[in-house]
């Protein structure tokens, strides 16, 4: 029997929705990647990855160093279903799942990325930026280096500072200056609707204690 114009669309649309829901579960036409920028989510908690890194022939994530005893086990997403990794060490989550890639860049947001090609220490008037998960992607100078202060009861040497605002969320986000790594928000005073400065700690002694490097 011929079926009306209408009801033969509506057949044919019905049977494509049922095979798309049929596919296998966490089929995914793009690979997942884990940049700079992005959110890791671990046992009831979230953190920013500043940057990728490697050595030794393993890939790691730089996160803030408050968050490393947070979670064992970090995942890409909310629900917690992709996992991506463990805790290695104090601001460092070691990447194990070779299905996901991870790029040495950093997440701008909107398709945006910025490579990161190498790590320097920040030099006084230097233009910088840091991308934050709450205040997003802003942009100032160095206006101070090597200083002390007193963040959440403990007392932090070797910060530098910028006039770069932040929001309150934004720690373990990325500072950099073009394609180089400079740092990793510690924290701030006032925000981004008044102004603000920043408190940031080096990323190359990071580094160095770790024996790792970006790409």
């Amino acid at each position: 029997m011929r079926r009306p114009p209408l009801l033969a669309t509506l057949t044919a649309i019905l049977t494509a929705l049922a095979a798309v829901f049929s596919a296998a579960p966490g089929a995914s036409a793009t690979p997942i990647a884990i940049r700079g920028g992005d959110t890791l989510y671990g046992d009831g908690t979230r953190c920013t990855v500043s940057f990728n890194a490697r050595g030794g022939g393993t890939y790691y994530g730089i996160i803030a160093g408050h968050c490393a005893g947070t979670g064992t086990t970090w995942y890409a997403d909310a629900a917690r279903t992709v996992p991506v990794g463990t805790t290695a060490g104090n601001g460092l989550v070691r990447y194990t799942n070779t299905a996901l890639s991870y790029p040495g860049e950093i997440n701008l947001g909107g398709g945006a990325v910025q490579d990161i090609t190498g790590a320097a220490a920040p030099r006084y008037g230097q233009s910088v930026c840091h991308l934050g998960r709450s205040g997003g992607l802003r942009c100032g100078r160095v206006t101070g280096l090597n200083l002390t202060i007193n963040y959440g009861g403990d007392i932090v040497t070797g910060l530098f500072r910028t006039d770069a605002c932040t929001e309150a969320g934004d720690a373990g986000g990325p500072t950099f200056s073009g394609t180089t790594a400079l740092g990793v928000i510690v924290g701030g005073s006032g925000n981004c609707s008044f102004g603000g400065t920043t408190f940031h700690q080096p990323i190359t002694e990071f580094l160095a204690a770790h024996g790792l490097s970006l790409y």
